[in-house]
């Protein structure tokens, strides 16, 4: 076996189509879905997802959303946002107002119990983050920030949009 390989002759990560030499589509759903596991775990004995931590992130930065805004920002579907925010609402982390217009659409915001739950979040991705970037120059993390957006620009869609 070489050392390009694991017991199971697929190439580590960083190796093969798995490193440098992969596709950048591939390369950004691997880096994308090792963050989300090391978030999951961090966030794990709070009780709370990366889907529900982007939720409350995205209400603490923009309260009174509705749940179509919500979902666009969050990236996720309107069903599955429709599942977060009812956890979140038995978890007293967000509550509901009536719109001060359209008394049909309600608007969501955290509730304080909501703001104390995301800075103790907020703590643990900022770790997780800080060590990504650790030994990188600020310049290079300006770009790939820069890249990121011009990528997300370019897909010119949100998901509900398939």
């Amino acid at each position: 076996m070489s050392k390009m390989e694991n017991s199971t002759g697929a190439p580590e990560i960083g190796q093969g189509k798995r490193g440098e030499d992969g596709h950048i589509g591939y390369l950004l759903q691997q880096a994308a879905g090792v963050f989300r596991l090391r978030m999951a775990r961090a966030l794990a004995d709070l009780d709370v997802t990366p889907p529900q931590f982007a939720v409350l992130t995205m209400l603490s930065a923009y309260p009174g959303l509705s749940n179509a805004e919500l979902a666009r920002l969050a990236l996720l579907t309107p069903q599955t946002l429709s599942v977060i925010v009812a956890n979140l609402l038995r978890s007293s982390a967000v509550v509901r107002h009536a719109h001060p217009v359209h008394g049909r659409i309600l608007n969501l915001e955290l509730s304080d119990a909501g703001r104390q739950l995301l800075a103790r979040c907020r703590d643990r991705v900022h770790a997780i983050e800080a060590e990504l970037v650790a030994e990188t120059p600020p310049d290079d993390i300006g770009a790939v920030r820069r890249w990121l957006v011009r990528v997300a620009r370019q897909g010119g869609g949100t998901l509900e949009e398939g």
